[in-house]
């Protein structure tokens, strides 16, 4: 199932504290960057980042989920609502993935 376009808007409506944030369309899904750089994608209507240490250590109830078939596991971000969390989170990603 692909990604809806409203759930895009949704998902980058609350990274809006969060500077470099950039999104590709990839077969129905949107691979999502900072700086130029994937920290994760939307996936099935689902925001998934890039597994780092400091973001599984920050994460309470970590999830993991298959993005797509033979994919890696990748951390759900399911408080997207939470502004400060949601940046918090996108920034130890980036940051552990340089």
């Amino acid at each position: 199932m692909a990604s809806s376009t409203d759930y895009l808007e949704f998902v980058l409506e609350n990274l809006c504290l969060v500077d470099g944030i950039s999104f590709r369309k990839m077969m129905g899904e949107y691979i999502i960057y900072r700086y130029g750089k994937v920290i994760g994608g939307i996936y099935d209507n689902r925001f998934l980042i890039k597994p780092t240490k400091r973001a599984e250590e920050r994460i309470k109830n970590i999830q993991y989920e298959i993005p797509y078939k033979s994919g890696k596991p990748m951390i759900l971000v399911d408080e997207i609502e939470n502004r400060e969390f949601l940046k918090e989170i996108v920034e130890i990603t980036y940051e552990n993935l340089r």
